[in-house]
């Protein structure tokens, strides 16, 4: 029988490859890539949905042990907000096999090259095998229940509505008559975006009078006359952009979606603004900068210990709480001395100066991209 510290060296393999910035996204693009629908998703949240099935599969490698009841709570949630996206059952799981096959290849590849018993390697893929069952089991029926829901939601509420939406979002001449269609008092409008909404005839309702609300590849999109507000919105988080020329809705749609991703990540709710977060999307629309920043400080962030990715989380939420301190901690549930420590040693390792405008912005950047506990 294998020594543990042997199998610990094999979890440690398997987690090191997932979380790998390079091999993450070399997987998103062959998910992408392979999948027209899977293509429209953000592929920050389809990189962010891959890392979390994959840690917790390394989780239950670790353990020797199958799915549990929280982990498969997970995947049901997976499973209904695909639905809600419109993304059928076939290529959701066809996403999650053609990533784990990459992730598999570059460790059995990385095994190969450290001396790593091929055999031990093996037993590890037979226990993943068994996880990731489960977890197609419980994907398939939560998608089938979730997707028959909003189908009947869907007919009975707004097909009209989708089809209006859908052609305002062609932008130019087609767009205009739309609008026209629609009875826009006028040719500048606001665009709203969220994703995973649970009752769209709520935002319909909102909108009524002033914007159309429709569905367009698996979001909530909202043109409207007025900017939707905070205090307004019936949504979790929904990006806005605009005001800008219905002819222009196309771009408005893009920056409207980028800024929902952005709150996302910031952990934003109500409406924001695609000005507001203007920075973010910027960053987040660069995986490859963000790989590279990766590469530049991970021998460093390593050097952490067993406790680096909990310095990575509250560094992060130091900086996003405007270095304070006490806020963080209350967020980290930590002392307040906690965090100083924290952000400390994790600029110490870096060399990255919280104090300098840009290196606080790379230093927030490499705790998104290396952390775990990012708000969605």
């Amino acid at each position: 029988m294998e020594q543990p510290a042997a199998w610990d060296e094999i979890v440690a393999l398997i987690e090191s490859v997932s979380s790998t910035p390079r091999v993450l996204t070399e997987a998103v693009d062959e998910v992408r890539s392979t999948s027209r629908t899977m293509a429209t998703l953000d592929a920050a949240d389809v990189a962010r949905r891959t890392r979390d099935l994959m840690t917790a599969a390394t989780r239950a490698i670790a353990a020797r042990r199958g799915a549990t009841e929280a982990e498969l709570a997970f995947v049901e949630d997976l499973a209904i907000t695909r639905a809600r996206q419109g993304i059928p059952i076939a290529e959701v799981l066809a996403a999650i096999h053609v990533a784990s096959r990459r992730i598999w290849a570059e460790a059995g590849t990385l095994a190969r090259e450290l001396g790593v018993d091929s055999g031990l390697l093996l037993q590890a893929r037979e226990l993943y095998d068994d996880w990731a069952e489960s977890v197609r089991q419980r994907l398939i029926a939560a998608h089938r229940t979730s997707a028959a829901e909003a189908g009947l939601a869907h007919r009975d509420r707004g097909d009209r509505d989708d089809e209006l939406v859908r052609r305002l979002l062609q932008g130019g001449s087609a767009a205009v008559l739309a609008a026209q269609e629609a009875g826009f008092a006028s040719d500048v409008v606001h665009v709203g975006v969220a994703r995973g909404v649970k009752d769209v005839g709520s935002v319909r309702s909102w909108a009524r009078g002033s914007g159309i609300v429709g569905l367009d590849d698996g979001m909530v999109v909202l043109v409207s006359t007025r900017e939707p507000r905070a205090s307004g919105v019936v949504v979790e988080t929904m990006g806005v952009a605009g005001p800008g020329e219905v002819r222009e809705l196309p771009l408005l749609r893009r920056l409207a979606a980028s800024a929902t991703t952005a709150a996302t990540a910031l952990g934003r709710s109500g409406a924001v603004h695609v000005a507001d977060v203007a920075p973010v999307v910027a960053l987040l629309e660069r995986p490859d900068l963000g790989a590279t920043l990766t590469d530049r400080h991970g021998q460093a962030v390593a050097t952490l210990g067993p406790h680096r990715e909990a310095i990575l989380d509250t560094v992060r939420l130091w900086l996003e709480r405007g270095k304070d301190a006490n806020d963080a901690a209350r967020a980290a549930y930590v002392h307040p001395n906690t965090v100083r420590n924290r952000v400390a040693s994790l600029c110490s390792a870096t060399g990255l100066d919280p104090t300098d405008t840009f290196q606080a912005v790379a230093l927030w950047w490499l705790c998104r991209e290396l952390g775990t506990s990012v708000e969605t």
